[in-house]
This record gives structure tokens, C-alpha cells and sequence, in this order.
């Protein structure tokens, strides 16, 4: 058998909140993200998963019963999702400016060419890019 440099079955970008009913609102109501899975009492931690846009690529959101203090590094810390569809795109950020969640001037001006930045509650932000990505 020969093996590839580095292979993964699946890949989880997993964060703490202490605005965890925000945060899951945001992403699942908002942005309209999968929840793929959900626990309880995993050793304090409580967390949500979803799916990127499907169970491969996942995005788990956890707190803590002794609070998960965690404050965005950057403005440039960006969470990209590259929608080739505009109306799509458009309902996407439609749905979070009616929740309260607008679009903010980009680090890098680079995401401002085809794509909306909007921060979610802890700050951390993502990017609705408009292009089939790479």
C-alpha cells in the first residue's frame, strides 16, 4: 500500500464561546449551516457540530461549565465560504443583517472584490465569497 504525504477522512475547526445560544443561532439560522451533531457533558463540555458544507468539513462550537473566555485574535482570523451563486449569497447575508449581523470592512481588502465580511458574536468573521473558490 502506498501512502500520500498526509491524508485525512474528515477536518473539524472547533472553537470555545461563552455566547454559545449566539454563536449556534448565528451559524445555523444565519449563515444556514448543517448541525451535523450535538453532546452534552463531555467532561464540562457542551458543543455543537456542523457540517462544512457536509459532514467532511465540520465547524464545532463547545462552552464550558467554567466559561471558555476567547476573544478573536484578528480581524484577519476568517472562516471563507465561497458561494458560487449571488442570489444565494445574497439571501445569506439578507437573513444575517435581519439578525442583527452586518457586513464590516475587511482586513484585506482582497475579500471585498466578491465577497461580504460579517462578524459573528465573539467577533471571529467569515467571508460570503461569491467565486467557485480555488
Amino acid at each position: 500500500m502506498e501512502f500520500k504525504d498526509f491524508n485525512a477522512a474528515q477536518i473539524r475547526v472547533a472553537r470555545p464561546t461563552d455566547k454559545f445560544d449566539q454563536v449556534i443561532s448565528f451559524y445555523e439560522k444565519g449563515v444556514g449551516l448543517p448541525r451535523i451533531g450535538d453532546f452534552e457533558g463531555h467532561r464540562g463540555f457542551t458543543g455543537v457540530i456542523f457540517g462544512l458544507p457536509d459532514s467532511s468539513y465540520q465547524l464545532e462550537i463547545t462552552k464550558h461549565v467554567d466559561g471558555s473566555p476567547c476573544p478573536a485574535p484578528t480581524k484577519d482570523n476568517l472562516l471563507v465560504f465561497y458561494i458560487p451563486s449571488k442570489e444565494e449569497l445574497d439571501h445569506v447575508a439578507k437573513r444575517l443583517s435581519l439578525m442583527g449581523y452586518f457586513e464590516v470592512e475587511p482586513e484585506n481588502h482582497y475579500w471585498k472584490e466578491k465577497g461580504i465580511t460579517i462578524e459573528d458574536p465573539d467577533g471571529w468573521r467569515i467571508v460570503l465569497m461569491n467565486t467557485n473558490g480555488i
